[in-house]
């Protein structure tokens, strides 16, 4: 439990709108790159294998395979370099932390996709009566 002033004095550094994404999710991490005095914004994608903390010191782990390699980068939540996190997968997973996709090659690495049903929207005719059909005189 944090003192009510630290609390008051890290709400002002805190993001108002914080991303949704969950464990197991592959997402896009857009973040601010100071290259002297020029920046842009680099996009780090990969699967979202842990999140921890709370308040201003959360932050997340994102794993992504770069030349048959490993590759994991933590990045803070509330963070300003933090442009952006995109989710572009669903992953289904019963595990808090995704640490054994640490030791899984190949198909095995990869997590089910949650389908999310979308409510079909059904044209139904309206069940009044047809229109009369003009019969041609002989």
């Amino acid at each position: 439990m944090n003192h009510p002033l630290i609390e008051t004095v890290e709400k002002a550094y805190m993001k108002d709108e914080v991303p949704s994404f969950r464990i197991g999710d592959t997402v896009d991490v857009h973040t601010r790159i100071q290259e002297g005095d020029k920046e842009r914004i680099q996009i780090f994608n990969g699967v979202v294998i842990a999140r921890r903390g709370r308040g201003i010191n959360s932050s997340f782990t994102v794993r992504r395979i770069v030349a048959n390699e490993g590759v994991e980068r933590i990045f803070l939540i509330h963070s300003p370099n933090v442009v952006d996190v995109r989710t572009k997968r669903r992953g289904k997973v019963r595990r808090a932390k995704l640490y054994f996709l640490r030791s899984r090659v190949g198909k095995a690495r990869r997590l089910r996709e949650v389908r999310t049903q979308k409510k079909a929207t059904r044209n139904v005719a309206k069940t009044t009566q047809p229109a009369p059909v003009p019969v041609a005189a002989e």
